[in-house]
């Protein structure tokens, strides 16, 4: 998918009368349930082989015959990943879209036409005070990247902060309709790294599947060492920085401001902490 696209379902269900109707019925009758749990079985299995066609993954047959169900496949680890170790440069925490908004001195941002307030994003005012005139960086993970994130930096890791919601897609179609990101189901981490200060990363589950795994809790965390990953539904993750803790690159700023969002990998320079210079 291409940066700012929606795929043809997701503009029925969000862009059309019916489809709003079958989203809302999809959503009260915990249809999640149902799906997570045939995704987790072997009768998925053959969902594989036309979901890598759909999406351009190349898998040989070996590949197909390791996974016992469609979740086993979704949550596969790219098998070699090449991280920036530079300390100072930002990295990216996983494949995706990349766009890039300012936090307003109330601690709101907005996306799409929609205004969010950290407070609800987090449901901590007290925290969302801090990233008062920081920097929101969004990325955006489709179906056909990986769906495991890594820490950006060294540092420590506080406790996971789950927050029950509901599964909307995180596609442009959905954001220009609701404000998901408040919505949807969600688990935040404070990030004390060493280049960047305090780093709030959210993970946002997506689309009537919405499972977020965080690997560590309260724990010293390295760079681009795995820190969780999405399971069987991409979906999105959310940083917070504190003013002037970071910048991106000059190239990344300017495609972001032209085209909305700039394609990022894993372990990918994107940035800079405060006092780096571009080599």
């Amino acid at each position: 998918m291409s940066a700012g696209g929606s795929s043809a379902a997701v503009r029925f269900l969000y862009g059309t009368c019916p489809g709003r109707m079958l989203l809302r019925l999809m959503q009260k009758g915990r249809a999640d349930r149902l799906v997570v749990a045939f995704l987790r079985s072997r009768f998925s299995r053959p969902m594989v082989r036309w979901y890598a066609r759909r999406n351009g993954i190349r898998l040989n047959k070996q590949q197909l015959r390791s996974y016992r169900s469609f979740r086993d496949f979704f949550a596969r680890k790219r098998r070699c990943r090449l991280t920036d170790m530079e300390p100072g440069h930002l990295i990216s925490p996983c494949d995706g879209w990349l766009s890039a908004f300012p936090v307003d001195e109330d601690s709101a941002f907005e996306i799409k036409g929609s205004r969010y307030r950290l407070r609800d994003l987090l449901r901590d005012e007290g925290l969302a005070s801090r990233f008062c005139g920081g920097d929101c960086l969004i990325y955006r993970l489709c179906p056909a990247d990986y769906h495991h994130y890594c820490y950006i930096d060294d540092g420590r890791q506080g406790a996971n902060h789950f927050i029950p919601g509901e599964l909307h897609s995180v596609q442009p179609a959905a954001c220009e309709r609701f404000p998901v990101y408040t919505l949807n189901r969600r688990c935040w981490t404070l990030l004390s790294t060493e280049n960047f200060g305090p780093v709030v990363q959210t993970a946002v589950g997506a689309f009537v599947v919405g499972g977020i795994v965080n690997e560590h809790e309260n724990a010293r965390f390295l760079r681009g060492a795995d820190m969780g990953r999405f399971e069987l539904a991409g979906s999105t993750i959310v940083q917070f920085f504190e003013r002037g803790r970071i910048r991106l690159l000059p190239e990344v700023r300017q495609y972001i401001e032209r085209h909305g969002e700039f394609r990022v990998m894993q372990g990918m320079w994107i940035g800079l902490g405060p006092g780096q210079h571009e080599d």
